[in-house]
C-alpha cells in the first residue's frame, strides 16, 4: 500500500545538514506501525514527505502504486484529501464549528452528498464514544474529547493511510491509552493502515511493529524489543 525506496531529505542553509537518507519502508493495508526517534530527527518530516506536504531531494514515495513525485501539488493535494487522514498532538479542532461539523469537514472538501454526510458522522461519532455530542462547541470538551474528535474527523472518509504525530502529547495517561486503543481499532476495523509517531514507550507499544529512525536511517525495533 505505501511503499519507499532510497529516501533523503537535506535542508540547505547556514548550517546545511541532512535529516533523512537511504530510507526503505513498506506498509500494507491493516498495519499500524509507530515510528520512535530522538527529538530533530526527522520524524515528522519523514510523515511530511508521506504526506506530500514536502519533496524528497531522493528516492520514492508510493502511495497505493502512485509516485507522489509524478504528482503536481493540485493532484497531491486531492490524493491527500481522499486516501489520507491526519491526527496531530495539537487537535487543530475548529472553535467555531459543532463537533459533528469539524469531524465532515474531509467529507465537504470530497463533495459527499448531506445525506450520507450526516450518516458518516453520525456513525463515526458513535464509534469514537461521542454520539451525544454532536452539537457540542470543542470548548465543551476535554482534551480526551477533543482527540477523539480528530480520530472521527481523521476516518470519516476512510483513508487508506492515517498520520498520526504525537497525538497523546498533550494527554494525561488514562486518556492516552483510551485514544490509542480507539485509533488503533477505527484503522483496522476500516482496512486502513497507520503510522504513529510517538516518544512515548507505551504508545509505540501499541503498534504492530515499532521503527526506530536514527541518523543511519530506519531501522526495526524498539519499545517492543
Amino acid at each position: 500500500m505505501l511503499r519507499i525506496r532510497a529516501l533523503a531529505k537535506r535542508y540547505e542553509g547556514p548550517r546545511p545538514r541532512t535529516v533523512l537518507a537511504g530510507i526503505d519502508f513498506d506498509l500494507a493495508a491493516g498495519e499500524y506501525v509507530a515510528v520512535m526517534g530522538e527529538s530533530g530527527i526527522g520524524k515528522s518530516t519523514l510523515l511530511n514527505l508521506i504526506a506530500g506536504l514536502d519533496r524528497p531531494d531522493a528516492g520514492s514515495i508510493e502511495l497505493e502504486g502512485r509516485d507522489l513525485a509524478r504528482l503536481d501539488d493540485d493532484a497531491l493535494t486531492v490524493l491527500r484529501r481522499a486516501r489520507m487522514g491526519f491526527v496531530f498532538q495539537a487537535f487543530h479542532i475548529l472553535p467555531y464549528l459543532s463537533v459533528a461539523e469539524n469531524v465532515a469537514l474531509p467529507l465537504v472538501l470530497l463533495g459527499a452528498a448531506a445525506g450520507e454526510g450526516r450518516a458518516r458522522v453520525d456513525a463515526m461519532l458513535s464509534e469514537v464514544g461521542l454520539n451525544g455530542r454532536a452539537a457540542s462547541r470543542p470548548s465543551e470538551l476535554s482534551g480526551g474529547e477533543l482527540q477523539r474528535v480528530a480520530i472521527a474527523r481523521a476516518l470519516v472518509h476512510r483513508p487508506a493511510l492515517v498520520l498520526a504525530d504525537e497525538p497523546t502529547g498533550n494527554l494525561d495517561p488514562d486518556s492516552a491509552a483510551q485514544v490509542l486503543a480507539l485509533l488503533r481499532d477505527a484503522v483496522k476495523g476500516n482496512n486502513g493502515a497507520a503510522i504513529l509517531v510517538t516518544h512515548s514507550r507505551a504508545a509505540a507499544a501499541t503498534a504492530d511493529r515499532v521503527y526506530t529512525l536514527t541518523a543511519a536511517g530506519l531501522r526495526a525495533g524498539g519499545a517492543r524489543d
